[in-house]
């Protein structure tokens, strides 16, 4: 697998998991949790962008 899919991939999961996080740190009343999600979730979103990035270069 390419390292642009690999970090599309991965960055996809983050998101997922940031979100689950999130919301459960809503639902629990943990606002550490929920910064924890939300952290997760924008990491996740960078690692994506960083991935289509280079995609572009690798043409």
């Amino acid at each position: 697998m390419k390292s642009s899919t690999e970090d599309k991939v991965k960055g996809s999961f983050h998101e997922v998991k940031g979100k689950v996080k999130e919301t459960a740190g809503q639902v629990t009343n943990n606002p550490n949790l929920e910064d924890k999600g939300t952290a997760e979730k924008l990491a996740g979103k960078v690692q994506k962008k960083v991935g289509q990035i280079e995609k572009v270069f690798e043409k």
